[in-house]
């Protein structure tokens, strides 16, 4: 067993300094992380459509040189050489075929092939897949099937009907309108304080979606009632004007292309394409495209792949000398440059918070901003904290105690909006805040009694948002191969993490809490060793890596769970170890389903599971990072008390 333990111990060391220098090595030239998102068939089908458009709207006009024609047929290119098997099309080019986005490509490749002939087939394939899924291509069928993926949230059912109406895949003008759900633009011109108070039928995110769809089916289907026309005919230019206001200088709204391309190809198909928002989108999709003539879902993730990077060095004993004081003040002071100074124009956040990108496009939510102020706090490196960092940190926790939901939770990007899935409190948003504040809990004396009401009722909310099989699930990360697409692996493993840690200081009774969280992480484990999203669904880097980061937190005398862990940590490192590190999973969804992979996560979650494991196996190096005996034993005391059952 002893020899067992070493060899264990040499490989997982072996691993991380090599993940540790891998991860390293793909810094940008200012030495923060901007990582690689997946490329999109949904983004590339919406943009290409955006594109072809906006030149059949400028036909005859003077701007109608300026045509994308390179750009339109490198993405239909694209999209058939990236079709699935089965003749559909997921969102990354490792997804499995869903209705949204082969419905997109579908009506993408009908209206912009022209006379070339050759994209045929894959139309064929793709209409054959929507029929095996909706039974017809009957404009009713399809919109219906469409509307029923999203339900009650119309954020994207009514974007992609307007896609397709637009494309021409409904039917004749106006009647294809008829099965575009309309959206009340005119709501938009209220005070934004009144939003979460008058029911809007998209999420808080989607403002500008809501204004230029809402204005193309006006366009073409104005409503019968006389009341609503005049008043979206008076307040049309006050919500176009808005937008203005609202559209990032890099032109691409939140910088997702597919967002940005529903509102350009709105805009020009409402006689808006002169209009400053459709030349500025035509302008963010012209500098998005990849060189193999697709898009990505966003431009990138810069600031949450970096606080997620420097979050999993920190755990290491490795980095000491490569990860110096230098490369440290480097990535403290971009960071710090990345926090919000001033009201952001489209949310009206108040200023404090860190959005998931550096790039004009972002917006400041309770995800990213935790992950700052944790990488400031380990970036600080010691008691002394520069008074710069710490005016930063109390802005930055003061935002987040400020958008704390009612019910104890953490919304995204407002608070108290509450009613669509991504407005509402996430556990892994509120997991993310809760470390966050007890990090900064002893620094910020001015804050300490707020933080510590907010860490109570941020506890008592994932108690009770806690499943009955002990699992939580998150809102921002999904599962593809699991039922709803949900990922409770990693709802589960940020939750116990983030309840141990505030269990620490012996105030918060969370106990049967973590032990219920641990026996469903056990039971979701496969027989091959690793984890997926779910109980049984195919294991993966990520996910393995997020429940040995769960599971850590168990008692060092709990058999079972050392069990588990070496089986998975061994399942972990073969992967590391065979090269297959080099390949993300689709773990993650942006917005209402729209899935994504991103290059990096494999090596900063496996670095931190590794470098939980390591402390736990021993590792040297790692003492300073153990919790104190009395507070390891008052939790193994109340583990070990625990029934194994209940949820």
């Amino acid at each position: 067993m002893a020899d067992s333990t070493n060899s264990l111990r040499k490989r997982v060391s072996s691993a991380r300094r090599e993940l540790f220098e891998r991860l390293l090595a793909q810094r940008n030239e200012w030495g923060h992380w901007t990582g690689e998102l997946s490329t999109s068939a949904l983004s590339t089908a919406t943009a290409t459509l955006a594109l072809w458009l906006v030149d059949t709207a400028r036909v005859g006009s003077s701007s109608a040189s300026l045509s994308h024609n390179e750009l339109v047929h490198g993405g239909l290119r694209w999209l058939v050489e990236h079709v699935n098997s089965d003749g559909g099309w997921g969102d990354t080019t490792r997804s499995h075929s869903n209705l949204s986005t082969t419905t997109l490509c579908w009506a993408t490749l009908q209206a912009a092939r022209g006379t070339n002939r050759q994209y045929q087939s894959a139309i064929d394939r793709a209409e054959d897949w929507i029929r095996r899924r909706t039974t017809s291509l009957d404009p009713a069928k399809l919109a219906e099937a469409v509307t029923a993926v999203y339900g009650k949230d119309r954020t994207f059912s009514v974007p992609i009907l307007t896609h397709c109406s637009l494309a021409g895949c409904l039917g004749p003008t106006p009647a294809c309108w008829g099965y575009v759900r309309s959206l009340p633009f005119e709501l938009a011109a209220l005070p934004r304080s009144w939003f979460k108070n008058v029911g809007l039928p998209v999420v808080s995110y989607a403002l500008p979606a809501l204004i230029a769809v809402g204005q193309v089916r006006h366009h073409h289907l104005p409503s019968r009632n006389p009341f609503a026309r005049l008043l979206r005919r008076l307040t049309r230019q006050r919500t176009l004007d808005l937008m203005n206001e609202i559209q990032p200088t890099s032109g691409g709204f939140l910088e997702a292309i597919p967002l940005t391309s529903f509102v350009t190809m709105s805009l020009a198909g409402s006689d808006q394409v002169e209009h400053p928002a459709t030349l500025a989108g035509v302008r963010f999709l012209e500098s998005s495209v990849l060189s193999d003539g697709s898009w990505p879902i966003d431009s990138n993730l810069a600031t949450w792949v970096t606080t997620l990077a420097v979050n999993a060095i920190a755990g290491t004993p490795e980095n000491t000398a490569d990860f110096d004081q230098t490369t440290r003040a480097q990535i403290r002071d971009w960071l710090l440059r990345q926090q919000y100074q001033e009201v952001h124009p489209y949310t009206h956040a108040s200023p404090g918070g860190w959005a998931w990108t550096d790039l004009p496009g972002g917006v400041p939510d309770a995800d990213d901003t935790p992950g700052a102020l944790l990488a400031l706090r380990h970036l600080a490196a010691g008691p002394e904290i520069d008074p710069t960092v710490r005016d930063a940190a109390e802005a930055g926790l003061g935002w987040l105690l400020d958008l704390q939901n009612r019910d104890g939770g953490m919304p995204t990007f407002c608070r108290g909006w509450g009613r669509l899935p991504f407005d509402r409190s996430g556990a892994d948003l509120t997991s993310h805040a809760l470390k966050a504040w007890h990090a900064w809990s002893n620094d910020l004396p001015r804050l300490s009694s707020r933080i510590d009401r907010a860490i109570k009722r941020g506890v008592e909310f994932l108690r009770r948002s806690q499943r009955s099989d002990g699992s939580w699930t998150p809102l921002w990360f999904g599962c593809q191969h699991a039922p709803q697409s949900e990922n409770p692996v990693y709802g589960t493993a940020r939750v116990v993490d983030a309840l141990h840690t505030v269990a620490h200081d012996g105030s918060h009774s969370t106990f049967d809490a973590i032990h219920h969280a641990h026996a469903f992480l056990l039971s979701a484990q496969n027989d091959d060793g690793g984890w997926g999203g779910a109980p049984q669904t195919p294991s993966s880097i990520e996910e393995t890596a997020l429940a040995l980061t769960g599971l850590v937190s168990a008692p060092a005398d709990e058999r079972r769970a050392n069990e588990a862990m070496e089986r998975g940590c061994n399942w972990l490192l073969r992967q590391i170890e065979s090269g297959q590190i080099e390949h993300p999973t689709p773990i993650g969804f942006y917005f209402a389903k729209l899935w994504y992979y991103e290059k990096l996560y494999p090596f900063i979650f496996a670095l931190e599971a590794l470098g939980r494991v390591g402390r736990r196996l021993d590792v040297p190096g790692s003492d300073s990072t153990r919790v104190s005996r009395h507070s390891r034993e008052r939790f193994d005391a109340g583990f070990s008390s625990l029934s194994p059952q209940g949820g």
